[in-house]
């Protein structure tokens, strides 16, 4: 069987490498220079670094098998995280049972109460009867007013923005469930790093791809999908400089966000098209700094103080150590915009300058002259928007068209997007074309490692 597949990130990779594993033959075309999407790499002191921060939880089997399979097991590495939270104007340390009882912004008896909540939510199983449920509203009823105030307001506000007050319980379930799924009992957590990127890890799969048989291009772009009597046959495709041309497939799969498959389909029914277009999407806006010294001690810095403009402060570099980036400290400092935020449209200077004078309030010392270059990145459709009984509007993998099927973050729920997700997402959804038409499926899938996590394909 020969199935085309648009996009080449880590579904799209997933997808392709879970055919070649089961003897078919896949060609994926990425409208990007490169491969990996979301955890592409760029050079930065002579190593690659991810355009976009990225990690593993130790829930996150589906990566973890992927970088085995491709034989870069032995790069990864389980290192101890440092988490913080900034507010009124001071970093806490926020990782620990004990980091909690000494963050003093809040009243012993809401600490407390913070933590038996945090604490029912990690050993809570059932998600489905929290979709009716605002995470805003959940937070404030059972968490406290003063707790919502502090700590999960203003980053539930930095997260999505004018939609904060719409994202569904379960997304706010599902970050509880991840982080504590990434410690032990109640010690530090552990985060996962292939040394080498994940970069390195995408750029492998793409190789084994092509070692088994199949095609992986790169700056090809899909002008639409063939379609003869409501099936997908095929794709008109333009390589780089050359003429768009027609290739026949068996099946296609289609990674892209939701809103771009009908611009590559005929006319398709109104409520399978109302759950594509429905979702609404923000995208990472991300400042990359390489500095001289470092700014703080804290790798993923929750940032709760609304007057400053970014959400997040992950300082890579006390994570995986300068060394790697010839002495230099990584610091990415992120946003996740709609369109009609005033930061959204700001060229790499202005954000630059908008953001900087507030790097002293994470450290006084802070100096422009540290900042020994910068790069901006931006990707749209990063973070999908999941309301309320998000359940009974997920669009179905199955497309109305015969042998289409779509691929993307909107169907992880009740995940948030994630590259273990998508690799998952892009192996199932490959594993279920197959049984669909009538063709074997070898070996199984690792059993997620959140329970109750992924059970939309189930």
């Amino acid at each position: 069987m020969e199935v085309g597949i648009i996009g080449a990130g880590a579904a799209g990779l997933a997808a392709a490498w879970e055919l070649a594993q089961q003897g078919h033959r896949a060609v994926v075309y990425e409208r990007a220079p490169f491969l990996g999407g979301q955890a592409s790499t760029f050079d930065v002191g002579g190593a690659p670094l991810e355009r976009g921060y990225h990690h593993l939880f130790l829930s996150d089997v589906d990566m973890v098998q992927l970088i085995n399979e491709v034989g870069l097991g032995e790069r990864l590495r389980w290192i101890e995280s440092k988490v913080g939270l900034l507010y009124g104007g001071r970093i806490y340390n926020f990782l620990t049972p004990m980091d909690l009882l000494r963050f003093t912004p809040l009243s012993l008896p809401n600490r407390v109460r913070l933590g038996l909540v945090t604490l029912y939510l990690s050993r809570r199983k059932d998600w489905r009867s929290l979709e009716p449920h605002v995470a805003k509203e959940w937070i404030q009823r059972y968490a406290g007013q003063r707790v919502y105030d502090i700590i999960w307001g203003p980053l539930l506000r930095g997260k999505f923005g004018e939609d904060y007050d719409q994202v569904g319980m379960p997304w706010f379930w599902g970050k509880i469930q991840l982080r504590f799924a990434s410690r032990k009992g109640l010690g530090k957590e552990r985060l996962g790093y292939p040394i080498g990127s994940f970069g390195e890890v995408f750029d492998t799969v793409g190789e084994k791809i092509r070692q088994a048989g199949g095609e992986v291009y790169t700056s090809a772009g899909v002008q639409r999908i063939v379609m003869e009597n409501g099936r997908a046959t095929g794709m008109e495709v333009q390589l780089a400089g050359q003429p768009p041309t027609h290739r026949a497939f068996d099946a296609v799969i289609a990674t892209t966000p939701s809103y771009i498959l009908p611009r590559l389909v005929p006319p398709m029914p109104q409520e399978y098209l109302e759950k594509l277009t429905s979702v609404k999407y923000l995208a990472a806006v991300l400042i990359i700094l390489v500095l001289k010294r470092p700014l703080s001690h804290i790798y993923w810095l929750n940032v709760a103080d609304r007057d400053i403009p970014f959400v997040g402060v992950i300082e890579h570099t006390n994570f995986i150590p300068p060394e790697q980036y010839g002495g230099k400290h990584i610091v990415y400092l992120a946003n996740y915009l709609s369109p009609q935020n005033r930061l959204f449209n700001m060229s790499h200077d202005e954000l630059l300058q908008e953001y900087l004078p507030h790097l002293r309030k994470i450290n006084p010392e802070f100096d422009r002259s540290w900042v020994e270059t910068s790069y901006y990145h931006k990707v749209d459709a990063a973070q999908p928007i999941i309301p309320v009984n998000y359940s009974q509007r997920i669009p179905d993998n199955r497309t109305p068209f015969k042998s289409l099927y779509l691929a993307n973050t909107t169907q992880v729920y009740p995940e948030d997007r994630g590259t273990n997700y998508s690799v998952r997402l892009g192996r199932k959804v490959a594993r279920m074309m197959l049984k669909d038409h009538g063709l074997p499926v070898k070996g199984t899938l690792p059993k997620p490692a959140i329970a109750n996590s992924i059970t939309v394909l189930e």
